[in-house]
């Protein structure tokens, strides 16, 4: 499925140019299984091979991640906080979560948003999820769309430029950076572990022993 997934990508690309690259970095931040590890990297390949410019390209990139960012922050932001508020309260103890955990999250993410969403625009799979929790606070529009447009700037310069520099060797860019997702999701797995054992399992067990 993966294969035929990059067979596809690559063809946008190559058929498309610009108005493919754009579209599919926007379909990626809906829909992260599309591997910008690929359209990235190969993007520069095409720009190298003088069918489209390296500047177009960071360009059109850059384009698709603020329009994707967006759609996500305008989903989120639909919902808002006093529905997720709501969900959190009927639902949150299936989980382990109460009012107070979101109250604490939401004050960590209002303290910190600027910085979260500029990094995690450089970030695989928490470049597109950073968009959720900014829409749930309803970020202001002007410092998202900023740090999202550097976020992304730097993350499409670094792959396109990398696939521009490669050449027909574009492809070597996917190995190291399905490390770093794997790196990633490793992380984010024992964070969840984490939680689930100190909020859920734990708990549990201590009563069952009283």
């Amino acid at each position: 499925m993966l294969d035929g997934l990059v067979d596809w990508v690559t063809s946008v690309v190559e058929t498309l140019g610009y108005g493919g690259v754009a579209f599919l970095v926007a379909l990626e931040n809906l829909f992260p299984p599309i591997p910008s590890e690929v359209v990235l990297p190969l993007a520069g390949f095409v720009a190298a091979g003088g069918g489209s410019s390296l500047v177009g390209m960071v360009v059109a990139a850059t384009t698709g991640s603020m329009v994707g960012a967006f759609a996500l922050y305008g989903i989120a932001a639909a919902i808002g906080p006093v529905r997720l508020r709501a969900l959190v309260v009927r639902h949150g103890r299936w989980f382990g979560l109460d009012e107070a955990d979101l109250d604490r999250t939401e004050a960590w993410f209002d303290r910190r948003a600027n910085v979260a969403v500029l990094v995690c625009r450089c970030v695989p799979l928490m470049r597109s999820l950073i968009s959720i929790p900014a829409g749930f606070r309803r970020m202001p529009v002007l410092p998202f769309g900023m740090y999202t447009l550097i976020g992304s700037l730097v993350w499409n310069i670094a792959l396109i430029g990398a696939g521009y520099l490669l050449g027909e060797r574009w492809q070597q860019m996917e190995e190291p950076l399905q490390l770093f997702q794997t790196a990633v999701l490793v992380v984010i797995g024992i964070a969840v572990a984490w939680f689930v054992w100190r909020r859920i399992v734990r708990p549990r067990l201590r009563g069952a022993e009283s």
